[in-house]
């Protein structure tokens, strides 16, 4: 008996000593595994603000509704289409009034009418199209020549003005669309809610945040064209006083021309 107790005593101490051996390496192996921190906020969306700003624009076209933003992409494909073709033809309008004139007197003393007619001919430009006007009315009186200025000057300002009405019509539809796509998210959101029968911000945080990039994305395109749309009426007003002054002294030509004859 006393034997086996002295076995028992000695396997017990065996077993222990296994146990704190094992006990000690995990504390070791524990000491030198590296502890691995939590990363920060910043660190998890490092990620997404090195992408690429196309691929950040995608991928805010697709979270904001292929429907909608389709639309609202169209309204500013064809605003600054209108636009870009406006600003062209104003500019090809652009005529130099000072030297056209210059070149319509010269014409009148050593030629007449009708090599003036030609000069305005050879010159394009709204203004250039007035003279000609003018001057195939001189031998019906500065009367009537006045009359066809006036009248002709405001074709001429219908053709300047052509097609704004459009680029206006794009800056109020875009943020309609934009507003109307954040009305059908808050509906979106309020569905959630519903079916789910209890209120989660991950929930409501999807149709919050499709209403909240449409109206952005109306707004960003109504703004874009707004700034073209006013560049193009201040040119169209440059033109149109230029025509008006370059008229004034287009019939003074012809009344000195008039009376020298």
């Amino acid at each position: 008996m006393k034997n086996l107790f002295a076995f028992l005593a000695v396997l017990g101490m065996l077993s222990f000593g296994v146990s704190g051996i094992a006990f000690a390496q995990e504390d070791v192996e524990t000491q030198q595994a590296p502890v691995e921190t939590p990363q920060t906020p910043a660190e998890v969306l490092q990620p997404e603000q090195d992408q690429p700003l196309h691929q950040e624009i995608k991928r805010i076209f697709i979270e904001g509704g292929a429907g909608f933003m389709g639309v609202v992409l169209l309204a500013l494909i064809f605003g600054l289409a209108i636009a870009i073709e406006r600003i062209l033809y104003l500019n090809f309008a652009t005529t130099n009034t000072e030297k056209l004139l210059l070149e319509v007197e010269e014409a009148l003393e050593h030629g007449g009418v009708e090599e003036a007619k030609e000069v305005c001919r050879n010159t394009r430009g709204p203004v250039a199209s007035i003279f000609y006007q003018g001057l195939s009315k001189f031998d019906e009186g500065i009367d009537v020549v006045e009359k066809s200025v006036v009248a002709y000057g405001g074709v001429q300002t219908g053709l300047l003005e052509k097609n704004m009405t459009w680029i206006s019509l794009f800056i109020s539809i875009a943020p309609m669309l934009g507003f109307m796509g954040t009305v059908i998210g808050m509906i979106a959101a309020f569905d959630s809610i519903e079916a789910a029968g209890d209120i989660s911000p991950s929930l409501v945080a999807g149709g919050i945040k499709v209403a909240l990039i449409t109206t952005v994305s109306g707004l960003v395109v109504a703004i874009i064209l707004q700034v073209f749309y006013n560049y193009i009426a201040s040119k169209v007003d440059a033109l149109v006083n230029t025509m008006e002054d370059a008229s004034i002294s287009l019939i003074d030509i012809l009344v000195k021309h008039n009376l020298k004859k």
